[in-house]
């Protein structure tokens, strides 16, 4: 853990990197999906994930949570600018949850060519595999890193004498114990309440649908394998060997499509060998819902507040997690997902059983503690969040849930309209 009484270290704390991947479908006015080619060929920074109509914004590695989302919306922009402009004007679907689908040809696999024509034959066995309907649902990933001077600081005082290996060590634990208590960031995210009915009923469309989730993706009904994952949280090379060997068993037929809340990744191309030999360059968090109540989709408190929670459980002791603790780690993520935060579950590390609204109430409580001489601004990340589970009315499901109900379609399409008149 991180040495958080060292008063040097503890003026580092909040000195770290962001990085943001925002996933967005693109569609018609009338809300259909698009049928067009990627129209940002060779942009670094906007690209295609799963299917040919699914953008893909990746911002720069950036010094603060502000910046980010400024990126973000920078690159947003750019993309509505772009579809505003095209012969037949497009539009950038706002939630997580796709808009009507009229069957599979709807979601056509991303086209490569070349040498990167592997990466069409990936997704087309994901089709096969997942079936293409879930893989339009869209959110965000959060990569961060902790600034190479906190790291370097809190290095000299660990008594240890090869600083990657150090560094390794520090975020295979904060993996370790965000795999226990990042099911809050699911919770203080979800914003995907409704979805068309198109979405599980073949044919049947406008028709808005709730299934008690507060975020599919995230939930039992979205993106998961279909084992649950142990990792070896020893050492790096332990962690990444507990990744291949489902891929020696056939249970993945490569590491990207582990589909797990939490990663570790290193610099450069996100391979498990250069994880082994270079080590991790930072954690990525994939539990964020598109947010479309703000602009960019995400909320930068929300930034903020995961941010602060990878440091706390940085600097806080590490805690027993046995092959118990991480099947039920998998459940309290899910748990998380429901539209209800009173009526399901959380099972904590040392056993303890709460509501997931207690639970939340609880970390927030001991981040509060761990925060108490930091500005005050750190105090109202930390209010924002906890009254999302002191009132329910203040989670962005229920908002979006009250406002978009009784014509998710046709007010999505509106609020789609607004916002590329926003980004105009």
């Amino acid at each position: 853990m991180l040495h958080v009484n060292d008063e040097k270290v503890r003026t580092l704390l909040l000195e770290g990197n962001f990085g943001l991947e925002k996933e967005s479908l693109r569609i018609m006015p009338n809300g259909h999906m698009a049928y067009t080619p990627n129209p940002f060929p060779g942009n670094k920074h906007i690209v295609r994930d799963f299917c040919e109509n699914q953008t893909e914004i990746n911002t720069p590695v950036l010094p603060s949570a502000k910046a980010a989302v400024d990126s973000l919306w920078d690159y947003t922009r750019q993309i509505q600018r772009t579809l505003a402009a095209l012969p037949n004007r497009e539009l950038l679907w706002p939630f997580s949850n796709p808009p009507l689908i009229q069957n599979e040809a709807d979601i056509p696999v991303a086209q490569f060519t070349g040498e990167r024509t592997g990466k069409t034959t990936y997704r087309e066995y994901l089709s096969d595999r997942y079936g293409r309907y879930k893989m339009t649902l869209c959110g965000i990933h959060v990569n961060y890193s902790f600034s190479d001077e906190l790291l370097q600081t809190d290095f000299a005082l660990s008594g240890q004498s090869d600083f990657q290996e150090y560094k390794n060590q520090i975020y295979v634990t904060l993996a370790e114990r965000m795999a226990a208590y990042g099911w809050i960031m699911t919770a203080v995210t979800a914003a995907s309440p409704l979805m068309d009915s198109s979405y599980v009923e073949k044919g049947r469309y406008g028709i808005d649908t709730f299934n008690g989730m507060a975020s599919t993706r995230c939930s039992e009904l979205g993106y998961w394998n279909y084992f649950t994952p142990i990792f070896d949280y020893s050492n790096i090379r332990a962690y990444a060997d507990s990744i291949s060997q489902y891929v020696k068993d056939g249970l993945l037929v490569s590491p990207t499509e582990l589909y797990y809340p939490i990663r570790l990744k290193p610099r450069g191309s996100n391979r498990l060998d250069t994880l082994r030999e270079e080590g991790v360059d930072h954690i990525e968090l994939r539990m964020v819902d598109l947010n479309p109540l703000q602009p960019s989709g995400i909320e930068r408190k929300d930034l903020q507040f995961a941010q602060l929670l990878l440091v706390y459980l940085a600097g806080t002791p590490r805690q027993s997690f046995t092959l118990k603790d991480q099947v039920q780690a998998v459940q309290n993520f899910k748990n998380a997902a429901h539209y209800d935060l009173k009526t399901v579950k959380i099972v904590v590390p040392n056993k303890e059983v709460y509501s997931v609204a207690d639970a939340g109430r609880k970390v927030i409580g001991f981040m509060r503690e761990f925060y108490q001489d930091f500005p005050g601004e750190i105090q109202e990340v930390l209010d924002f969040e906890d009254a999302k589970f002191e009132d329910p009315e203040n989670r962005y499901a229920w908002k979006i849930r009250r406002q978009y109900a009784e014509g998710f379609l046709s007010k999505g399409l509106q609020l789609a309209e607004q916002r590329q008149q926003e980004a105009l």
